[in-house]
């Protein structure tokens, strides 16, 4: 699985999880004139710049629209089914490492979507983060050294993964 600096990794979608993420769109659509009427409601009770419940309509409406195109464009270019198995770490992968030098000090997470982080109960960590990128393309014994956020450099040895199962 080779992608070029311009191509983002693949989302892959169990069923389940694009149902769900295509229920919540479908809700969200369905309440546009809900929202709608919300406003005209509330600009017909006079002066906007001191009505507040005006202003939280438009803002609830923003981010409705905001999370619609949001998912559209997810649903849009996710693959649904099983991730590829693959010969290194990508996304889709359920990955465990330990920390430092001390094989005793692991972590076993998801490297994906934080959309499915409510289908499972593992971390989800997502590809882009400074953990997600060290480790991507690696294999089991690989050891690799991230920034975290907080600046401190962590290094980390690739233990095993496999494809998330859901």
């Amino acid at each position: 699985m080779s992608n070029t600096d311009n191509e983002a990794p693949a989302t892959w979608l169990s069923r389940d999880a694009h149902d769900r993420l295509q229920g919540e769109l479908d809700e969200l659509i369905a309440g546009r004139t809900a929202i709608a009427a919300e406003i005209n409601a509330r600009r017909e009770e006079g002066d906007l710049r001191e009505n507040g419940g005006y202003h939280a309509a438009r803002e609830e409406q923003g981010k409705a629209e905001g999370r619609i195109l949001y998912l559209k464009e997810l649903l849009r270019t996710a693959k649904v089914g099983e991730a590829p198995t693959a010969d290194s770490v990508s996304p889709g992968m359920v990955v465990t490492i330990y920390f430092d030098d001390d094989t005793d000090d692991t972590e076993t997470f998801l490297l994906g979507s934080r959309e499915i982080s409510a289908t499972t109960e593992l971390t989800v960590y997502s590809p882009e983060s400074a953990l997600g990128k060290s480790i991507l393309g690696t294999r089991p014994g690989q050891t690799v050294t991230y920034t975290a956020p907080s600046g401190a450099d962590i290094k980390v040895t690739v233990v095993s993964f496999e494809p998330f199962a859901g």
